[in-house]
């Protein structure tokens, strides 16, 4: 049975059918949840997609953080459930203080829309396992606040836990060290600015989110042979 990974809908989210459609590319099933549910529906994985959640209204995320589905989304997270935050769901993983940091808006308050070249730095995520350290990624970007920053002590920990798991070769928004990806302490939890569901399919000019979202997709079925 494929691993079913629900895919969480806010009013203003628009990456949600983008995510289904690489999910099922990548050997998963995925399944929309609404963000004003209290429940999981019993998936095995959550994903909280790109839009724009709320408008945007205060700053990215700031008011998804408070949908009632979120309760249910950070209870599965620190229980070990596989939670992926693409783009605005990075910034709400970070609201909701299950990543560290915060999203600012681009260098040069720009929004960006272009492929991103990126390099994975660390495997210890169910996002990178699958992935080889060093390996190069060719995956599309769509933001205006995707300019990661965290103080110096934030910064440290991450790298010496090895929680940076991709990096921007030429950095395009002004992110901290180069950041474009990290996970929490455990590895479970990962946001990401990129958009690995827009490089699923060679149609799209790039197949490399595969590897990103195959690797979600085999930590399901890791957990559940385990």
């Amino acid at each position: 049975m494929a691993a079913r990974i629900g895919v969480v809908v806010f009013p203003g989210t628009n990456c949600e059918y983008d995510v289904v459609g690489a999910l099922e590319a990548a050997g998963g099933g995925g399944e929309l949840l609404w963000h004003g549910d209290h429940h999981l529906s019993g998936v095995d994985a959550v994903v909280l997609p790109g839009g724009f959640a709320h408008g945007d209204y205060l700053r990215p995320g700031a008011l998804a953080r408070f949908s009632p589905i979120m309760e249910s989304v950070v209870e599965f997270a620190r229980a070990g459930g596989p939670v992926v935050g693409i783009c605005n769901g990075f910034q709400v993983l970070t609201e909701a203080g299950l990543l560290p940091g915060a999203l600012q808006k681009n260098g040069r308050l720009r929004f960006l829309c272009q492929a991103a070249r990126l390099t994975v730095t660390s495997r210890a995520s169910v996002l990178t396992a699958q992935a080889t350290v060093g390996d190069e990624l060719v995956i599309p970007i769509n933001h205006f606040s995707g300019n990661y920053t965290c103080d110096a002590d934030t910064l440290r920990q991450l790298n010496d836990d090895d929680r940076i798991v991709l990096r921007y070769v030429e950095n395009p928004n002004g992110s901290l060290d180069d950041i474009a990806g990290i996970a929490n302490a455990a590895g479970n939890v990962v946001g990401l600015m990129p958009h690995p569901e827009r490089a699923s399919n060679a149609l799209l000019g790039s197949e490399d989110g595969l590897v990103l979202l195959g690797s979600l997709v085999g930590a399901v079925a890791s957990v559940a042979a385990a």
